[in-house]
């Protein structure tokens, strides 16, 4: 029963194996011209949802978090994170590798399964500041977000209006992931064989996390070649 929580879990941050935003919806918002909150915030709430890799790793973050107080704390850190970079890079146009940034995004989740099993301490005898570190992926995750909206080529008419809605929209898909994660953690806590199984579940995240980047510095190999 606890390795099936284990698996439903996972399962739940890894909903959708297509993190890019869809053709179909990038080739309806690059006809849009002026404001469109309702459209933007949808696609930002479903990439969200479908962005396995953002949800691995709010999984690693809120894995040992009862108190309220901090699991506030650490999802604002990875919000104000991300939102950051998010409309900074697309605004100011940063030239970012998409594939790159999501190598980067996959390995934020490896270092956090790693952190939750307490291999920081064992290997070097101490953990660094979690909340710097949630800060930090925080802003490469924005970078991998911004990467993908600056991929739809969106009109400048109405674009700061449109790309707040898609945050927006991307802080609604979180929360209702957040929601059922956190509804999935606290079933499995009632188990006995928690303890036990929590090592096999972050390194079960760790795993993930080094098959996503190995995926995403194939894909940009690949398209290195002549």
């Amino acid at each position: 029963m606890d390795l099936l929580l284990a698996g439903c879990l996972l399962t739940t941050a890894s909903v959708a194996l297509a993190h890019p935003i869809g053709e179909s919806n990038a080739a309806y918002v690059q006809d849009l011209t002026g404001s469109a909150p309702a459209v933007f915030g949808y696609l930002g709430a479903r990439h969200m949802v479908t962005g396995y890799d953002h949800l691995l790793y709010l999984v690693g973050v809120v894995f040992f978090l009862r108190r309220s107080r901090d699991l506030l704390l650490f999802v604002s850190l990875f919000t104000l994170g991300h939102s950051v970079t998010l409309v900074l890079g697309v605004l100011f146009a940063w030239p970012v590798n998409p594939w790159l940034v999501d190598a980067a995004i996959g390995l934020s989740v490896v270092y956090k399964g790693f952190e939750n099993i307490g291999g920081f301490t064992a290997a070097f005898g101490h953990t660094p500041d979690p909340r710097l570190a949630v800060l930090g992926f925080g802003l490469i995750h924005g970078l991998g977000l911004s990467a993908r909206v600056r991929e739809l080529g969106l009109a400048e008419d109405g674009l700061v209006f449109n790309l707040l809605a898609f945050n927006v929209g991307v802080e609604a898909g979180q929360l209702l992931a957040l929601l059922l994660v956190l509804a999935i953690l606290a079933l499995w806590r009632t188990r006995t064989g928690f303890a036990r199984d929590a090592f096999l579940g972050n390194t079960l995240l760790m795993c993930a996390g080094f098959l996503l980047a190995g995926q995403q510095l194939a894909g940009y190999l690949l398209e290195a070649r002549p």
